[in-house]
């Protein structure tokens, strides 16, 4: 049976008349790398913030590895990895003696404290720059060095918050791969994104955020069944007549079909075949057509039919 790391149950959090957060409930299993998704002011950081005890909060309860969470948990709290979105480190220390504080804070026993250290450079590939001081690393080290001072000292439960934004391609990989081997390692990850793609990749179940309140939860594929949409085929036509644009619009599970530039879209709903059945209008109709693809939902759509937004559109 599966051990529940985070247990979150009906959290309030106001600040004045605004609330934050509205009876807010999750359960996050070990093992899980759970994606925690929503736009600027939806609860997310609050919610990690409550999840920290670093905010107090109106009302619910928190629980971390079966223990109620307090501002003065420190064999909870040592358990934890934590990187948020704005790079903390010390600007006087280098890589090396950066990530050796932040691991010493955990890990007292120096020669262990030594070990560990090491293997944190060697798992964010900053081997060759241990000497350096942050001011001379690019952007994407600089993130890499952030994870290896919050994850040096082996948490089983590691928050990261947006930790590959505004990095290169090469760094933002090298980043996911590594939660993917921390979560094979053993480790529970809560991460916060506003790239789908890189949630669809790595994240193992989802809840979306709106106001303070989870709208949505599930894995991926359980949260693309929620929409309406299922399909969208797009086929690349020069001529088509009313009355052929009627008939695809009849068939079964098809909600919607619209021209534009030369091009047939139909939205469907469910259903198999979808697209040799309006082939076959096409065909029997004897209309020629060019280039033919069909796109499934993504969590973009997912979260956009949901919340009434896209998901970079409610960026800062």
């Amino acid at each position: 049976m599966e051990n529940t790391v985070v247990k979150i149950k009906d959290l309030v959090k106001r600040y004045g008349d605004l609330i934050a957060l509205d009876h807010f409930s999750l359960e996050i299993k070990e093992g899980e790398v759970f994606g925690l998704l929503g736009p600027n002011g939806s609860g997310k950081t609050t919610t990690i913030n409550c999840l920290l005890s670093l905010l107090a909060f109106d009302k619910g309860d928190i629980e971390l590895f079966g223990k109620k969470m307090t501002p003065v948990s420190y064999d909870i709290k040592k358990e934890i990895g934590v990187i948020m979105q704005n790079v903390a480190v010390f600007e006087e220390l280098t890589v090396y003696e950066n990530i050796d504080y932040f691991c010493g804070l955990y890990i007292k026993d120096k020669e262990k404290r030594r070990e560990y250290v090491e293997e944190a450079i060697k798992f964010v590939g900053l081997e060759d720059f241990r000497r350096f001081y942050p001011r001379k690393l690019s952007g994407g080290l600089l993130r890499r060095l952030n994870i290896a001072c919050g994850i040096a000292h082996k948490p089983k439960l590691i928050i990261l918050d947006e930790p590959t934004v505004a990095v290169d391609p090469q760094s933002r990989n090298r980043i996911l791969e590594g939660i993917l081997d921390l979560n094979k390692n053993g480790a529970t990850v809560i991460y916060t994104s506003h790239y789908m793609e890189e949630v669809e990749h790595i994240c193992t179940r989802i809840a979306i955020m709106d106001k303070g309140r989870k709208v949505a939860e599930g894995t991926k594929d359980e949260l693309k069944r929620m929409i309406k949409n299922t399909e969208t085929i797009t086929i690349d036509i020069l001529e088509l007549p009313d009355s052929v644009l009627k008939e695809i619009s009849g068939l079964p599970h098809v909600y919607d079909t619209k021209r534009e530039d030369e091009k047939l879209i139909v939205c469907c709903s469910g259903g198999k075949h979808n697209l040799i059945r309006v082939l076959d209008v096409l065909q029997k109709n004897e209309l020629g057509f060019g280039r033919v693809y069909t796109e499934l939902p993504t969590l973009n759509d997912v979260f956009l039919e949901i919340t009434g937004t896209a998901l970079r559109d409610k960026e800062d």
